[in-house]
């Protein structure tokens, strides 16, 4: 695992906080603390932006990824809006998180809870090159679930084409899905 260094300066409203840390080992995602002064109430169907009192220089070449934590979404249905958020190398403002509750109750913010993950990833930049036609594919403009729902059956299964990993092998064989 390649490790880099991210530069933090934890500002003034976070300076009684840990830094964000890695929980486990194998972990992908550093969490990032709530720096809020009071608790914060997000009540269903609520957003709100979400302090860490933590800025990054993030070293050119990676970006910052903030994503939600599972454990807030299976229990209480808070999420992260924007997600993956980016954390540009060049951007050195407080690192925020804009929260999201699709749950059925309001839920309570408080001071140094656990409320995303930051993971550190390695940026391909691309360069666009202008050209009057492109190669064709079997896919061609079919998006946002054509593939899914296209031939759905009575039994609540649907086909689909397409290629699937078996083993180390790939395969082109037709296969069911079960809803």
């Amino acid at each position: 695992m390649e490790k880099i260094t991210v530069k933090v300066r934890p500002l003034p409203a976070a300076e009684d906080l840990p830094l964000p840390c890695y929980m486990t080992e194998g972990a992908a995602g550093m969490d990032l603390l709530a720096a809020v002064e009071e608790e914060v109430e997000l009540k269903p169907g609520e957003r709100k932006l979400i302090p860490t009192g933590i800025q990054l220089a993030i070293p050119a070449g990676y970006e910052g990824q903030v994503r939600p934590r599972s454990g807030l979404a299976v229990k209480y249905g808070v999420s992260v809006l924007n997600t993956p958020g980016t954390i540009d190398a060049d951007y050195r403002g407080e690192i925020k998180v804009l929260m999201v509750n699709f749950g059925q109750e309001p839920f309570l913010i408080r001071r140094g809870d656990r409320i995303a993950q930051l993971v550190i990833s390695p940026v391909v930049r691309g360069t666009l090159v202008v050209e009057s036609q492109l190669e064709e594919t079997t896919r061609g403009e079919g998006g946002f679930g054509h593939t899914a729902y296209k031939n759905r059956g009575k039994q609540g299964y649907y086909s689909y084409q397409g290629i699937c990993r078996r083993g180390d092998a790939f395969s082109g064989e037709e296969g069911h899905s079960k809803l």
